[in-house]
């Protein structure tokens, strides 16, 4: 990769870093599933028209609507418990749990992937990241039952993630990337709503300059312009060279949550920190292989 194709990688993943803290924010002004409603239906109009006027087919072969109804599915309450888990988590911590998503479809993939097994390198990586969420559980004795129970949840909602994309890999590797999301964000608009009515004590709290730009800019930034931006460089790239800058994400998710939320850093989260970081680096990161001179 050239250093402006790795510099566009790395600002997308600093941009996927701050989602967290957005959501954080868009809290204070819309109610839970509100925002949630609110963000997917705006982004799934964007990228509907981005789909449109780039010439991209809506039609879906035969027999993917069954497994894009069941992707779907997991999708939404997938997202219900991210929501849910970061009303009640910190931002930092939400972060930190969602980004065990590599590791939990290593292990997933071992198994349910045919040719995708389980190297030492990757068992290497897989042990600092699990390392890295036992210090996110342990200790910290001062945390109140709600963010315990909001770790719970994000960490519920990354294991849905973690299997949806495994399922995705076996049976619906042929669907267009935009497809997925696209039916994947309308689809769940209707139980957002219905928890929205539940659950939402109003869908607008208090009027709020930011939390409007932070749930813009899920919408915007994060859900339609990211998913776009990185589904081109995937395209160009490929997903090893893309995914050797995941460890950004959790670097930058809690340091913005630190100083937009003046969250609590820990040494414990440090190094919680540090071990997922460095088993992403372990998995993802491939250094150049020399090739050796010729003997002739």
């Amino acid at each position: 990769m050239s250093v402006w194709a790795a510099t566009q990688v790395t600002f997308l993943c600093v941009l996927f870093g701050v989602n967290a803290v957005a959501v954080k924010y868009a809290f204070k002004g819309f109610g839970v599933y509100s925002s949630a409603c609110i963000r997917f239906g705006i982004a799934a109009v964007v990228i509907a028209l981005w789909a449109r006027l780039t010439g991209r087919s809506f039609r879906l072969r035969p027999g993917q609507a069954r497994h894009l109804l069941v992707y779907s599915a997991l999708f939404s309450v997938q997202l219900s418990l991210f929501y849910a888990g970061l009303e009640r988590t910190y931002a930092s911590r939400g972060t930190l749990l969602v980004n065990l998503l590599p590791f939990i479809v290593l292990v997933l993939a071992h198994f349910f992937i045919p040719g995708d097994r389980m190297s030492p390198r990757k068992l290497a990586g897989l042990l600092l990241g699990f390392s890295g969420v036992v210090c996110v559980f342990s200790g910290d004795s001062g945390l109140t039952g709600s963010v315990r129970t909001g770790d719970i949840f994000v960490l519920m909602a990354t294991t849905i993630w973690a299997c949806n994309i495994v399922y995705l890999k076996r049976v619906i590797d042929t669907f267009a990337a935009f497809h997925i999301v696209l039916y994947s964000m309308l689809m769940s608009l209707p139980l957002f709503g219905l928890e929205a009515l539940i659950f939402d004590d109003a869908a607008l709290k208090t009027p709020s300059l930011t939390a409007t730009l932070a749930l813009l800019y899920q919408t915007l930034v994060t859900a339609a312009f990211g998913f776009i931006a990185w589904n081109h460089l995937l395209k160009k790239f490929g997903a090893v060279n893309l995914h050797s800058f995941v460890f950004i994400m959790p670097l930058v998710g809690v340091i913005c949550a630190h100083l937009a939320l003046d969250e609590p850093v820990t040494p414990r989260l440090l190094l919680a920190l540090a071990l997922i970081v460095g088993g992403l680096l372990v998995i993802h990161f491939n250094p150049p292989q020399r090739s050796k001179p010729s003997s002739g």
